[in-house]
């Protein structure tokens, strides 16, 4: 059985496991082997694969046993995925490929968008999300029904830790000066280098841009940590000041989130 929490070698999990269950691995080496060679387009959208699903496509018995490898992907992110882009993404592939007792190549790679399940009153939910004039906030969330994830202030929250964060900025916006105080623009779209990025919160203090990402419980998963760090390296070298990460499971008390965001600030601006 696959174990994702141990510290094993990509050579170990692939001799140890059914090829079929090693493609999130696979992905996750490439991915960073692609980041250190310097081609950043393909490592930062690989992040964006949601799930890696392998299927047998040809077997010889003299020949490497050939894969077709299959990305799952939010549905306005499939352009992204270029010929290009994937071919390089499976150069990766075959060079993080371990050399002993591994005969496997793969043949292609299929990138396939998120099959929405719609509610029964799915056309109300279209155009109560478009709304009179298009938005760029939170658009994945506005298709979910208003009673299963938080609104405020005409502001749509992925979950409860974003819009608790989203409550401690806005306290904390009204207690400074009118002409110096903080913006706040959650979930917003923004263009970066190769790829569309939705940070959880964009925040503008002092003259300058910061983000915080809201990791919630279920965050980690092989590789996520060198995604991250390539994720806020892109919006530093796009202009952003400052990228701070609030590990859910590490603060415990609203006492706790006030003093990240004070935290938060005095980075931001500091000189």
């Amino acid at each position: 059985m696959l174990c994702m929490g141990e510290a094993l070698s990509l050579a170990d999990i692939m001799e140890n496991n059914p090829v079929d269950q090693v493609g999130e691995h696979l992905l996750a080496a490439a991915a960073t082997l692609l980041y250190q060679q310097g081609d950043t387009e393909a490592a930062i959208t690989a992040t964006d694969v949601l799930a890696v699903d392998m299927s047998l496509w040809n077997s010889d018995e003299y020949e490497p046993d050939e894969y077709r490898m299959y990305f799952t992907v939010e549905p306005q992110l499939v352009d992204q995925f270029t010929d290009q882009v994937v071919a390089r993404i499976v150069d990766g592939i075959h060079a993080v490929m371990p050399r002993r007792g591994c005969a496997v190549r793969i043949e292609s790679i299929e990138v396939c968008p998120v099959v929405p399940v719609p509610s029964m009153d799915w056309r109300k939910q279209l155009r109560t999300a478009n709304g009179p004039t298009p938005t760029n906030q939170a658009r994945k969330v506005r298709l979910e029904p208003r009673d299963q994830h938080p609104i405020q202030d005409d502001l749509h929250f992925t979950n409860e830790w974003e819009h608790g964060l989203y409550q401690v900025l806005k306290a904390r916006q009204a207690t400074l000066p009118d002409n110096e105080t903080i913006g706040i623009m959650p979930l917003g779209k923004m263009r970066l280098l190769g790829s569309t990025r939705e940070p959880d919160f964009l925040i503008t203090y002092k003259g300058r841009a910061g983000v915080i990402e809201v990791d919630g419980p279920h965050h980690g998963k092989p590789g996520r940590a060198s995604s991250d760090h390539s994720r806020d390296n892109l919006m530093i070298h796009a202009g952003v000041e400052w990228v701070s990460r609030l590990d859910v499971q590490d603060v415990g008390t609203k006492a706790e989130v006030e003093k990240f965001v004070d935290n938060f600030l005095a980075r931001l601006v500091r000189q």
